[in-house]
């Protein structure tokens, strides 16, 4: 009996394995890139965004702020509501209170201030294609015109300061936690004598002279009320603690309570003295420059893809590679089959003229 000579897989791999095994590896790979990159593609399609759950799926830090903050609860705000139905239910109050407001239609895209507001509808490609981003003062004063208003009076808006360089556009918050460390990040420079001022060393912070707000006696029909945003102090503003200087004798009407009431702000730790102390020193560096960030993002999606690409490339080659091993496997079984029999056929037939 003869033994028969298989020829080795890696030499006898038909063409026919290699082009079926290629095509099933590029299929494989260009599927994984493909579902691997669907999902934060769901707003791609350039429609309006409803609902701010789909910009969640990426930006969770964004959701737990906004979530807490007065825009997400500008509708539902029951002094709103109250006041909004004991007027008839004015469409024009819809424009601030929800997303999207169609004064002919009288619809709405969702209730309060969502993404879509202040970001428009989601650009085709992002990411990594930025999307808009409306912080700038004359935009946000649409809906807080008399913050606008007191807004322009002051140096901040003569130097370009506008409302997201104090305030978090996503929970409305300023950006620090104590307001008196927001005012020295930027005024350390200007305190001189000050920071040795009585004021100070009782714990009187900066927003409770510079952003005094006296509520008004009767309120507004449009519940806009000032908001202290002038950042200016006038006599009316010392008279708001010092009544008892005053001639007459007795606090004036509206001032009883006197600033740290009206305003509702309580210094914080830490104290105020030692806050002072710390910014007229070597102070701290704040955290990554907005261009810097950018490009951390940037790299982060680059890096994103790359590995997206590899895990796609190894899944293909996988999957090629084990298309190409059947395939040859079993052509090259077919092709021993009928040698074999060729060569039983042989040997029978030459037994037989024997």
């Amino acid at each position: 009996m003869k033994m028969q000579r298989h020829t080795p897989l890696i030499k006898s791999i038909p063409l026919t394995a290699l082009i079926l095994g290629l095509f099933i590896g590029l299929i494989s790979m260009a599927l994984v890139v493909s579902v691997a990159s669907a999902a934060p593609r769901n707003q791609t399609d350039g429609t309006p965004t409803p609902e701010p759950k789909d910009c969640f799926t990426c930006h969770p830090d964004v959701n737990d702020a906004w979530m807490i903050s007065p825009h997400a609860r500008a509708f539902d705000e029951p002094a709103f509501n109250e006041r909004w139905k004991s007027l008839g239910e004015p469409g024009e109050c819809l424009l601030c209170h929800t997303s999207g407001y169609q004064a002919t239609t009288g619809k709405y895209n969702a209730k309060g201030v969502t993404c879509e507001a202040c970001h428009g509808e989601t650009v085709e490609g992002h990411p990594p294609a930025l999307v808009d981003i409306r912080s700038d003062a004359d935009y946000c004063g649409a809906c807080h015109p008399i913050t606008l208003g007191e807004w322009r009076l002051t140096g901040h808006a003569a130097a370009g300061v506008g409302c997201t360089d104090c305030h978090n556009p996503h929970n409305q918050n300023t950006l620090f936690e104590d307001p008196n460390e927001l005012c020295l990040n930027c005024h350390k420079g200007d305190l001189g004598e000050h920071q040795k001022d009585l004021h100070i060393e009782k714990g009187i912070g900066c927003i409770e002279c510079h952003a005094l707000v006296i509520p008004p006696q009767t309120q507004p029909v449009d519940g806009l009320k000032p908001t202290g945003h002038s950042f200016t102090t006038t006599a009316v503003t010392c008279v708001a603690c010092h009544t008892d200087t005053l001639h007459i004798g007795h606090p004036l009407p509206g001032y009883e309570a006197g600033a740290k009431a009206v305003s509702a702000s309580e210094p914080v730790s830490p104290t105020l003295p030692g806050l002072v102390a710390q910014y007229t020193g070597d102070g701290q560096e704040a955290g990554l420059p907005h261009e810097q960030q950018i490009q951390a993002l940037q790299a982060a999606l680059a890096s994103t893809r790359l590995s997206t690409l590899f895990q796609g490339g190894i899944v293909g080659l996988v999957l090629g590679g084990s298309t190409v091993y059947f395939v040859a496997r079993n052509q090259r079984r077919a092709e021993d089959e009928v040698t074999e029999q060729e060569t039983t056929e042989d040997e029978q037939a030459s037994g037989a003229e024997k």
